[in-house]
């Protein structure tokens, strides 16, 4: 079984600004002391990778899934899958000692907040490990080529096609969320796909926590929930309404730095680049060579 990092970040309040107080000495914030960066795989020895030659087989069929995405000739998607129903234990070892884990995971959740889908990038960026889990205990699982994988576009399309939130009486102290509310539906009315994001920062705005509130309330919380790690981390979560996520930057000690809306498909932090799908697929071929040595 592959074994996917846990979300480290813990689910807190977003507070707005003016909800802090004053003080006369500077306290400066720490800077992120790591980030995530490619390293070129530890791999076994030539002798031992030859009897491994189903797990060669797969590695090379990502390269090829990579190459026709890179170059924008994958059919039907933007996105590939390699099955893995069929590799033996030793076999999905190595694979798995081959793409490691890189700095963006995601979870689909269930109803009840159980994760029923479980991915995880690769070190080579665009190339994700999915789990699936299935009502009886069975666990189906791939390896998918693309920007991101499509089961994330699709699971937000259909949370948002479910009933919106149910309005609520504004509440006290709620005084600029509803003009927010407002610029953010009718960004919804008139996006069309490819077209930029349109972010909202809420850290800029003079937004009370109660307006934060409610501003969750209206747009709701799906099912989709992706972490980004770099220079801190990211935590993105789709909203009930179609094209909105929540993105929320934290530092390294888990203090919210950024909170924002974007009426996007995606958000651009959540996906690999078409130039690192690009530079993905130099390094794969680099460590294929190496393997094909065997």
């Amino acid at each position: 079984m592959y074994d996917i990092k846990p979300f480290p970040i813990p689910v807190i309040a977003d507070l707005g600004p003016g909800t802090h107080s004053e003080d006369e000495t500077l306290d400066y914030i720490s800077m992120p002391q790591g980030m995530e960066t490619f390293h070129t795989p530890v791999l076994p020895e030539p002798e031992e990778i030859a009897q491994h030659a189903g797990a060669v087989q797969v590695l090379h069929e990502v390269l090829g899934a990579l190459r026709q995405v890179a170059e924008g000739t994958a059919p039907k998607s933007e996105t590939a899958r390699v099955m893995l129903a069929d590799i033996t234990a030793p076999d999905l070892t190595l694979i798995n000692q081959v793409l490691g884990e890189g700095e963006v995971s995601a979870q689909v959740l269930a109803e009840d907040g159980t994760p029923v889908l479980q991915i995880q990038e690769s070190v080579f960026a665009g190339v994700w490990r999915v789990l699936e889990s299935a009502g009886d205990g069975s666990v189906r699982d791939w390896i998918e080529v693309g920007g991101i994988p499509e089961v994330l576009r699709q699971t937000a399309k259909v949370d948002a096609s479910q009933a919106v939130p149910a309005a609520i009486p504004l509440p006290p102290q709620v005084m600029n969320a509803p003009s927010v509310l407002v610029e953010l539906e009718d960004q919804r009315r008139t996006w069309q796909p490819g077209q930029v994001a349109h972010v909202v920062n809420l850290s800029l705005l003079p937004l009370t926590p109660m307006d934060i509130g409610y501003m969750d309330h209206r747009l709701g919380t799906g099912r989709v929930l992706i972490l980004s790690r770099g220079y801190g981390n990211c935590r993105i979560t789709n909203c009930c309404v179609p094209h909105t996520w929540r993105v929320v930057y934290y530092n390294s000690q888990d203090t919210v730095i950024l909170n924002s809306v974007e009426v996007t498909d995606m958000p651009e932090v959540a996906c690999a680049a078409p130039e690192d799908l690009v530079d993905s697929v130099d390094r794969l071929h680099e460590v294929l060579q190496w393997v094909n040595q065997a």
